[in-house]
C-alpha cells in the first residue's frame, strides 16, 4: 500500500505526554466511585438498593452520550485544544463538588454533570493525536494516550483502600483528584496547541455545517459498521468497569480494597501492555495492507470472547484465579481493540469529521452502556445467573468481530 512510515515531529509526541494525564484524571474520576461503592453506599443512605445505583452509572453515560456528538462538532468546527482544557476544568470542579454531595439526589445529579463536562474531552482529544501524528506512528501514539486511561482506571481501583482509611474516606478522593484536575487546566492551556491544517483534496470541503456532518458520516456504509463495532463489545465493558469490584467482593468474600484493585489492576495492566504493542504492530502491518489495523483489533475481539466466558464462570466455580486469568486476557483484547478505533476512523473519514464521528461512536456506545449497567444492577435484584449474563456478551463479541472485518478503508491515511 502507499504508506510510508513517516517520523511525526517532537511536538507530536509532546502533545501525547500533555494528554496522557488528562487521559488518567478523566478515567480515574468516573471509576473510582465503583471502587468505593460499600463506603458510598454506606454514608449516603437513601441510595437504598443496586438498581438505583445502577440508574446512576446509566445517567452519567446517558447524557456523556448525548453530549459526546456535541462536543466532538465543537472541537472539529472551532478549536481542539480549547474543548480540551474546557472539558477538564469544569468535570474537575464537578469532581471536587462530588466528594461534598449528602443526599443521593445530589449525588445523582453531581454525576449527571460530570458525564456532560467529560463528553467534551476524548472525541478532541483523540482528534488532536491523529491530527499530529500520520501513517507509522498514528495507532502507537493513540495507544500511549490510551495507557493514561488504564492508569487512571488502575489507580482508581485503590480507592477503595483510600475509603477504608479512617482518617481519609471516599469524600477525600474526590476532593483530591478535583482539585488535580482544576490545577493542571492552566498549564495545559498554555502548552497545548492545534495543529496546523493540512491542505489537500478534501481541504476544500471545509469544516461542515451540523447538518453536512451527520450527512456525510450517517451515510457512510463503513462509519456505520465502525459505530457497531465500537458498541458492542462496550457493552460487557462497561459492566466490568463498573461492576467488577462488587461482583469479585461477593463472590469471594473479599474486602473492598482488594476487590477494587483486583478488579481494575490485573486487566487494566494487561491492557495497557497490549495497547502498546497492539499499535506498534498495527502500524507495521499498516505497511502491507491497509487493513492491518482492523486485523489487529480483529485479533485483540477473539481473545475477548473466552474471556467473558471464563469471567462469568469464575464465580460459579468458586475460582478467583479464573476470574483474574480472564480479566488479564480480557485486558489484552481490549487494549488491541482501544488502540484502533480512532486510527481505523481516520482512515474511513476526512479529518474534519474525526471528533464528531467519535462523538457519535461514544453517543451510540454510552446510551448502551447505561442501559447495560442499569440492566446488570436489575438482573442482578432479581436473580439472573452471571455466567447466562457474560455468555451474551461472549456472544456479542463474536458478532463483533465479523462486523470489523467487513470495514473497508481508504488506500492511503491522511
Amino acid at each position: 500500500m502507499n504508506d510510508s512510515p513517516t517520523s511525526p515531529g517532537r511536538y507530536a509526541w509532546t502533545v501525547v505526554a500533555l494528554l496522557f494525564p488528562v487521559a488518567l484524571l478523566n478515567y480515574l474520576d468516573r471509576q473510582m466511585i465503583a471502587s468505593m461503592k460499600v463506603s458510598v453506599m454506606g454514608d449516603i443512605k437513601d441510595i437504598g438498593s443496586e438498581e438505583n445505583w445502577g440508574h446512576m452509572l446509566a445517567s452519567f453515560k446517558w447524557v456523556y452520550a448525548i453530549f459526546s456528538p456535541i462536543g466532538g462538532y465543537i472541537a472539529d468546527r472551532f478549536s481542539r485544544k480549547l474543548t480540551i482544557c474546557g472539558s477538564l476544568f469544569v468535570w474537575s470542579l464537578i469532581t471536587w463538588l462530588t466528594g461534598h454531595v449528602s443526599s443521593f439526589q445530589e449525588l445523582y445529579w453531581a454525576r449527571t454533570a460530570m458525564g456532560i463536562s467529560e463528553a467534551f474531552y476524548i472525541p478532541a482529544a483523540l482528534a488532536l493525536i491523529t491530527d499530529f501524528h500520520t501513517g507509522g506512528t498514528r495507532s502507537r501514539a493513540v495507544g500511549v494516550h490510551q495507557m493514561g486511561i488504564y492508569c487512571g482506571v488502575m489507580v482508581g481501583g485503590f480507592a477503595g483502600f483510600v475509603a477504608d482509611a479512617p482518617d481519609l474516606g471516599w469524600r477525600f478522593m474526590f476532593d483530591f483528584t478535583g482539585l488535580a484536575g482544576i490545577l493542571y487546566a492552566l498549564p495545559l492551556l498554555l502548552l497545548l496547541r492545534d495543529a496546523p491544517r493540512r491542505i489537500d483534496a478534501t481541504t476544500a470541503l471545509g469544516k461542515p455545517t451540523i447538518a453536512q456532518a451527520a450527512g456525510e458520516l450517517l451515510t457512510n456504509r463503513n462509519f456505520i459498521l465502525l459505530v457497531l463495532y465500537f458498541t458492542l463489545p462496550a457493552l460487557a465493558a462497561w459492566v466490568v468497569r463498573d461492576w467488577m469490584p462488587a461482583i469479585l467482593q461477593k463472590a469471594f468474600n473479599i474486602s473492598q480494597g482488594k476487590a477494587g484493585v483486583s478488579a481494575a489492576l490485573y486487566w487494566q495492566a494487561s491492557a495497557l501492555l497490549a495497547a502498546v504493542f497492539g499499535g506498534w504492530l498495527a502500524d507495521r502491518w499498516m505497511r502491507r495492507s491497509a487493513r492491518g489495523r482492523i486485523y489487529v483489533s480483529a485479533i485483540g475481539m477473539m481473545l475477548i470472547v473466552p474471556a467473558m466466558y471464563g469471567v462469568g464462570n469464575a464465580p460459579g466455580l468458586n475460582s478467583f484465579a479464573l476470574a483474574i486469568a480472564s480479566l488479564v486476557v480480557f485486558g489484552i483484547g481490549w487494549g488491541f481493540f482501544d488502540c484502533n478505533n480512532m486510527p481505523i476512523l481516520s482512515q474511513i473519514t476526512r479529518p474534519e469529521l474525526r471528533a464528531t464521528g467519535y462523538g457519535i461512536m461514544n453517543f451510540v456506545s454510552m446510551m448502551c452502556g447505561g442501559v447495560a449497567d442499569w440492566g446488570f444492577g436489575a438482573m442482578t435484584d432479581r436473580g439472573v445467573p452471571l455466567n447466562a449474563i457474560f455468555g451474551v456478551f461472549s456472544l456479542v463479541c463474536v458478532v463483533s468481530l465479523g462486523i470489523v472485518l467487513l470495514i473497508r478503508p481508504r488506500q492511503t491515511e491522511g
